[in-house]
């Protein structure tokens, strides 16, 4: 079964972490669920007291939850309704600073769609000129959603920015019943924009990775495959290139957990990461070198311990009073939904942990 387009997500008290104990007990129709073992457990098996951060690698920031697509699969439960959360000029001049003082090497912009918020074109200029790497995860179709955004992609080849795009599938039906009618469409055109003007073409330098996520509650297959897979059918169909695909987990949170909740498949899908748990992969999850930064500048372990509104266990809690040296002494939070990013092969921002 295929996650199916929402027109709204389950009502949700204000309380991320509780919201979702409430639906896993309330709206599973069951007594009593399932119990798992705590993941907490599992990492002190594999030989860890805990998980402690290394060196920050990535600074990435939500910059938004504004975005033209409502995906049913969001953990960010982002949409054209969420307009009023999205970071402001003071808040990225803070992580701008942030980002220069500390030398951190890479931005990871995310959202929404981060093109949205008013200030993205100033904040990605601004990083390029102090010689910060930008990522930033596009949804492909914002770019074709209005003629002020037809020239995203000369934007982000102006200030090298390394592309990363949502795209479910190489076929029409299966991306338009995870993301909405018409999506395909208009990411092929978008992707065809970007290869334009050198987006995946070999000896360019800019860089275009897609980004997949299943389609329903199943794990995803061989991140290589899948890559080379899309690679051949996307040249074959429509003369499309792209320099790698990253395959990425959906972690039972907000609209894939409502999801899983209401088509009865939220113990099954917990199952399978359950046992699917690789503690190699471990050293090598993005919580240890990445910070997260929500659009109200609060700071989060990772992206979706933000959406669970689990801050970092530290003093330094936002960036008003970023503390580097205080945050490297911090615990990182884990919770059950960590079970997702060391299923298998492992899961990331940048897809398979274990190649």
């Amino acid at each position: 079964m295929g996650v199916k387009q929402k027109s709204t997500s389950l009502k949700r008290s204000g309380n991320k972490l509780a919201d979702t104990l409430i639906q896993l007990e309330v709206l599973s129709g069951k007594d009593q669920l399932k119990e798992f073992p705590k993941f907490v457990d599992k990492v002190k098996a594999a030989g860890y007291k805990t998980l402690t951060p290394s060196k920050v690698e990535v600074f990435q920031i939500n910059i938004g939850k504004l975005c033209n697509q409502t995906c049913a699969h969001c953990h960010v439960d982002a949409g054209p309704d969420r307009k009023e959360e999205n970071m402001d000029r003071a808040t990225l001049e803070k992580c701008l600073k942030i980002i220069e003082d500390h030398k951190i090497p890479t931005v990871d912009i995310t959202g929404g769609a981060p093109e949205l918020n008013a200030h993205f074109k100033w904040f990605v200029e601004s990083c390029h000129k102090i010689g910060v790497k930008v990522m930033n995860r596009c949804n492909l179709t914002v770019i074709m959603a209005n003629p002020k955004y037809y020239e995203l992609p000369e934007f982000f080849a102006a200030n090298d920015v390394h592309v990363l795009s949502s795209l479910p599938y190489f076929s029409k039906s299966r991306t338009d019943s995870q993301r909405g009618d018409g999506v395909f469409e208009d990411s092929i055109e978008a992707l065809k924009k970007l290869n334009n003007v050198g987006y995946g073409k070999e000896g360019t330098g800019l860089i275009l990775d897609l980004i997949y996520n299943p389609s329903g509650a199943f794990l995803p297959g061989e991140q290589s495959t899948l890559e080379a897979e899309f690679k051949r059918q996307l040249k074959r169909k429509f003369n499309i290139e792209f320099n790698n695909l990253f395959a990425i987990t959906n972690l039972p949170v907000s609209r894939f957990l409502d999801y899983l909740i209401e088509s009865g498949n939220y113990e099954d899908y917990m199952t399978q990461l359950v046992d699917a748990y690789n503690p190699g992969t471990i050293d090598g999850l993005m919580c240890r070198n990445t910070l997260s930064i929500s659009w109200d500048g609060f700071i989060y372990d990772c992206d979706f311990n933000q959406m669970l509104d689990l801050k970092v266990a530290s003093s330094s809690q936002h960036i008003d009073n970023f503390d580097l040296d205080e945050l490297y002494q911090r615990d990182i939070v884990l919770n059950q939904h960590c079970y997702g990013c060391t299923a298998g092969a492992g899961s990331s921002c940048g897809g398979e942990i274990m190649n």
